[in-house]
């Protein structure tokens, strides 16, 4: 078990220093932050002072690698656009954005694991096909679409739920909550359920998928020969073997869900990391983009590497494995 961490420490170490090679060089080509930040009529004089005080005049290997010391070091160096550190701007907005994505993830794993396995067991159900029918109109619409029929809907029509913002949040030292107020949580709803939904759709299918192919393997025919009760064969031995690839699936799409809240944080105009990348691409603001690709790489590795563990946990089969070899 711990080889196997340092293992997979090291090839951590080596995707976020290729990331971070793909970001400094990716980047480069966006646009020069001078012309945006000075007005037209500037002089080549002031524009040549201005690219010195940005480190833009360096050599390009030392340019990345004072890049990657800071990183390290959670410095990112300053906005362009807003002047300000990139880690403050940072610090500021990804509490909205885990947030979002834990709420999200809540939704669609509190939803489309019930919905798999009702449909699995009752596959020949008028409301099993009926749930699958649904799901296809849930994967099939765009995103973007979905998160203003909600606001049409729950916003304009009932006017029940804020459609933009984050509302009221509490501070708890430097991260700030919306956990802890009502219009926090109001604000929640709409993008959570935008941002889960696809997901819900995925969830289903898969733990569905796993579960008719479960039902069918001979331990749980010899389970129900041993007179266990539907209920324990169900969900004590076949739920529990369908998990590996849930577990798997819903790790990447968690890192997927980080990466691309996007689209919701733009529809929404909730104040997050995803909303904060788009300001910094209309402004070539090269400090912020790489810092957010950075950071979301860190935390594809970090879920990946949990759900590595996690498969210790699920499966005993890798338990017994590893003892052996030990």
């Amino acid at each position: 078990m711990f080889a196997f961490v340092i293992r997979r420490i090291i090839q951590s170490v080596v995707v976020m220093l290729a990331v971070a090679m793909i970001a400094f060089a990716m980047f480069r080509f966006v646009g020069d932050p001078v012309n945006s930040m000075l007005p037209e009529n500037a002089s080549t004089q002031e524009r040549r002072e201005l690219r010195s005080q940005l480190g833009l005049d360096a050599p390009v290997t030392f340019q990345f690698t004072r890049f990657v010391t800071g990183a390290v070091q959670g410095e990112f160096g300053i906005s362009y656009r807003n002047k300000r550190p990139v880690s403050d701007l940072i610090a500021e907005r990804l509490p909205a954005t885990l947030e979002l994505v834990f709420s999200a993830a809540i939704f669609a794993l509190a939803v489309g694991v019930p919905m798999g396995v009702f449909t699995a067991l009752h596959r020949r159900g008028f409301i099993s096909n009926l749930l699958q029918i649904i799901s296809l109109i849930g994967i099939s619409v765009p995103t973007f679409v979905t998160g203003i029929l909600l606001i049409l809907v729950f916003s304009v029509w009932l006017n029940w739920l804020p459609s933009f913002g984050r509302g009221k949040v509490e501070q708890l030292g430097w991260w700030s909550t919306g956990f802890l107020t009502v219009s926090g949580l109001k604000s929640l709803i709409l993008p959570a359920i935008m941002l889960g939904l696809f997901q819900v759709t995925l969830i289903m299918r898969l733990v569905r998928a796993e579960m008719l192919e479960v039902l069918r393997s001979d331990y749980v025919r010899f389970a129900r020969a041993r007179g266990l009760v539907n209920r324990a064969v169900n969900y004590g031995h076949a739920l529990r073997n369908t998990l590996m690839p849930v577990i798997t699936i819903v790790g990447l799409q968690l890192g997927s869900m980080i990466a691309f809240a996007i689209i919701t944080e733009t529809v929404f105009q909730w104040p997050g990391m995803g909303l904060l990348f788009i300001q910094a691409v209309s402004f070539a603001d090269i400090p912020v983009m790489s810092a957010y690709l950075v950071l979301v790489s860190l935390f594809f590795v970090v879920i990946n590497m949990i759900v590595d563990l996690l498969y210790f946990v699920v499966d005993p089969r890798l338990s017994v494995n590893n003892k052996a070899s030990g």
